[in-house]
C-alpha cells in the first residue's frame, strides 16, 4: 500500500487514481499571499526514494517561499511536492524497492502511444506530476508560464527526465541526481537525443534544451559522483548549453572533480567502501548552503 504524505504546515492533495488505479497525492505549500490577482510561480519537488514527500522539510527550500523571487515583478513561490509510489527501483539493495519514482519505463508521451501495434500507456509516474501541477494550475494562483522542478536522489532522476520531456519546464535544480538514462543495474541503458531515435540504445526527448543546475557530492553514495557527471555530458550532446555542475566534499564546500576513492565507474559502483559509508552520509543530508544558489540559477532561467 503506498504511503499518504502528512503534509505537515501544507495541504494534502487527492486521492487520485493513475492508470493502474493507484490512488495518488501530493503536498501543497501555498504562500498566503498567493492569488488569482497575485500569482506566483511553481516549483514542484520530488522527493528521494524510500522516503514520502514529507521529506520536504529536510529541506530548507520552504524557508524561502514566502520571501524570494523566482520571476520578475513577484515576491514568493507556491510549492508542489508529488507522492511516488511502492515500486521496483534498479537500484543497488536496499533501494531496490519501496516509495520513488520509476525513471526507467521510459513513455512520457501523454496518453497511449502505438509502436508495431502494441500499445504503451504513459509512465503513472509522469502522469501523477502532470495531474497535480493541473490542479495547482487551475485554482489559479500559479503563474501557468513558471515552472520549475527540483529534486532529490531518486527525485533528482525524475526531475531530469521529466523536465526533459514537458516543454512547460522552465529549468530545473536538483540534488545528487543518478543518471535516468543509465545507472547501476538500468536493464536497457539509453541516450537522450533531439532526433529521431537510431536504435532502442537511444531515445528522443522533446524538451532538449532544457537547462539544469546539479549539486553532488565529490563522494556520494554507492560511487554516484561519476554516474552524476554522466548526465551532463548526456545533456550537452543534445545541443543545449551545458548544465551548471557543481561538486561538493564533505564541508559542503565547492571542489573540482569527484573523489576516485569513492568510485570511478560512470555506471556507479555499489561495492566501493567509502561510497558505502561516507558517501551514504553525505547523500542523506541536504545541502542547505546550496538552496538559495539553486533558486538564484532558477530565477535567472525563465
Amino acid at each position: 500500500m503506498n504511503e499518504v504524505p502528512t503534509c505537515a504546515g501544507g495541504t494534502l492533495l487527492g486521492p487520485w487514481n493513475d492508470s493502474d488505479g493507484t490512488a495518488r497525492y501530493a503536498c501543497l505549500y501555498q504562500p498566503a499571499s498567493a492569488s488569482a490577482s497575485n500569482k506566483l510561480p511553481l516549483l514542484v519537488w520530488l522527493h528521494p526514494s524510500l522516503v514520502t514527500a514529507d521529506s520536504i522539510i529536510s529541506t530548507n527550500i520552504l524557508s524561502f517561499q514566502n520571501s524570494f523571487s523566482l520571476a520578475a515583478g513577484t515576491t514568493g513561490f507556491v510549492v508542489l511536492a508529488p507522492e511516488g509510489r511502492d515500486t521496483t527501483h534498479f537500484y543497488p539493495a536496499p533501494d531496490n524497492e519501496g516509495p520513488g519514482w520509476d525513471n526507467w519505463y521510459r513513455q512520457f508521451s501523454p496518453g497511449t502511444v502505438k509502436v508495431g501495434g502494441v500499445s504503451y500507456p504513459e509512465n503513472v509516474d509522469v502522469a501523477t506530476i502532470d495531474h497535480f501541477i493541473g490542479v495547482v494550475q487551475a485554482a489559479g494562483a500559479v503563474l501557468n508560464d513558471r515552472t520549475f522542478v527540483s529534486g532529490w536522489s531518486n527525485g533528482s532522476a525524475m526531475s531530469y527526465i521529466y523536465a526533459l520531456n514537458r516543454p512547460n519546464v522552465k529549468a530545473i535544480a536538483v540534488y545528487s541526481a543518478p543518471d535516468p538514462f543509465q545507472a547501476f543495474n538500468d536493464p536497457c541503458p539509453q541516450t537522450p537525443v533531439e532526433d529521431h531515435p537510431t536504435t532502442v540504445a537511444e531515445i528522443r526527448v522533446s524538451n532538449p534544451k532544457i537547462q539544469a543546475y546539479q549539486v553532488h557530492n565529490s563522494c556520494d553514495i554507492a560511487g554516484l559522483c561519476p554516474n552524476s557527471e554522466m548526465i551532463i555530458s548526456q545533456v550537452a550532446n543534445l545541443g543545449g548549453n551545458p548544465d551548471d555542475d557543481v561538486i561538493i566534499n564533505d564541508l559542503k564546500q565547492e571542489v573540482g572533480s569527484c573523489d576516485p576513492t569513492c568510485g570511478t565507474d560512470p555506471d556507479g559502483s555499489s561495492s566501493n567502501i567509502p561510497g558505502t559509508t561516507v558517501g551514504s552520509l553525505n547523500h542523506i543530508e541536504w545541502p542547505l548552503t546550496w538552496t538559495e544558489p539553486m533558486l538564484d540559477f532558477l530565477a535567472t532561467h525563465p
